[in-house]
């Protein structure tokens, strides 16, 4: 299946020199699916209709500030590739090409959309994260930010002194809020209200109750219930328990669960590949097989690195965040670490894994999970 009848050409093309106080009214106005900028003819780059939104950039800048780098596609691309780029790429929208002529976009939601009768046969159980990072209700807004970016995450369950799930808060709710209240307030010197919201209990600000779902639930009717409430994740809690936190389903691990491919090399996935310096995809392949090597009666179905990069430098070279996740016949194991530069913290992201591996070795595996997955996505 390609994506040549989900690909639309409801888009806005602006220069990147254009304003954002421009654009914006544009954007009020035509309500279109993404924005595409260009620089001098040539494709520069997308902005998000969030990003747009609700940024707190003053109308005058440029389009080019708020431009973010993704993948170009062709309108005949299978369905499996584009899912594979808008993920490494970590975009919700991609530009479309017929030949050399930009003819449209394609974005997440057209393609959850387009395969969704294929995901009935799919359970949350089968791709659903289980690492998962809260923040309890009682913290900083100013603490979850920072959670929020060290893990290079958009989403925090928050719970209370017993674990119980309380709410979840979002990059979203954080600037929403921001910006409402800075419309409230007018221009002017706001650091002081700043360090308000920054004080504001996370109880303050998250949304509550939460969009739950179950691991036996199908993903067809989770990826429903995101596009019915217009969110992109749902916390996953036991059939039991619906108050406490056992993994999120996010629609980036849906689109993940479409790449996953039936060859014999290890199917592995890099978010932000662009970050890659002196390491390739090969050598992170290369890696991570050596690892589960050493255990064999461990089979690696996927592999999902991703890695986030910090503002801090050493001597130009930036920090960088490093997140491995695996999905084996033993469940799920990963390792995370931070270095300056992708190869650091690649490896010290991998030395974690490894001791990882070591505690779930003596789980029961189940040889045949990938053809099962696989025969339940069905041919897109």
């Amino acid at each position: 299946m390609d994506i040549s009848d989900i690909a639309v050409p409801e888009f806005v093309e602006v220069e990147a020199d254009e304003r954002l106080g421009k654009i914006r009214a544009i954007f009020d106005r035509e309500n279109p699916k993404g924005i595409i900028v260009m620089d001098d003819g040539e494709y520069a780059g997308v902005i998000g209709e969030r990003e747009l939104i609700n940024s707190r950039v003053e109308d005058d800048t440029k389009a080019a500030a708020l431009l973010k780098p993704a993948p170009e596609v062709a309108r005949t691309e299978d369905v499996r590739e584009v899912a594979r780029v808008l993920v490494e790429g970590n975009v919700k929208v991609a530009p479309v090409y017929e030949g050399e002529r930009l003819y449209g976009i394609v974005t997440v939601d057209d393609i959850l959309a387009a395969v969704l009768d294929n995901l009935d046969a799919l359970t949350v159980e089968d791709i659903y994260t289980e690492d998962v990072v809260t923040v309890p209700e009682d913290a900083h807004v100013g603490q979850a930010i920072n959670r929020l970016r060290e893990n290079g995450i958009s989403r925090l369950p928050v719970v209370n002194e017993g674990g119980r799930l309380e709410g979840i808060i979002t990059t979203h709710d954080i600037v929403d809020f921001v910006v409402r209240d800075g419309e409230r307030q007018g221009r002017g010197d706001r650091r002081g209200d700043l360090d308000r919201m920054l004080d504001l209990p996370v109880y303050d600000m998250m949304s509550s109750p939460v969009l739950t779902v179950t691991a036996e639930e199908s993903v067809r009717d989770a990826v429903e219930l995101m596009m019915d409430n217009d969110v992109s994740g749902l916390v996953v809690t036991p059939e039991d328990h619906d108050d406490l936190v056992a993994g999120v389903l996010t629609k980036t691990d849906v689109l993940r669960a479409l790449t996953f491919t039936e060859e014999d090399a290890m199917d592995v996935q890099v978010t932000n590949v662009s970050l890659l310096d002196t390491l390739s995809r090969e050598d992170i392949r290369e890696a991570i097989g050596q690892v589960s090597d050493k255990y064999q009666e461990m089979r690696v179905l996927h592999a999902h690195v991703r890695f986030h990069e910090h503002k801090e430098k050493l001597r130009g070279t930036p920090l960088i965040q490093c997140q491995i996740r695996l999905r084996t016949t033993h469940g799920q194991v990963a390792g995370s670490g931070e270095g300056y530069g992708a190869e650091h913290a690649f490896h010290v992201a991998l030395d974690k894994l490894e001791r990882n591996v070591l505690e779930v070795k003596g789980v029961t595996a189940d040889e045949r999970y990938r053809g099962q997955l696989l025969r339940k996505l069905g041919e897109l």
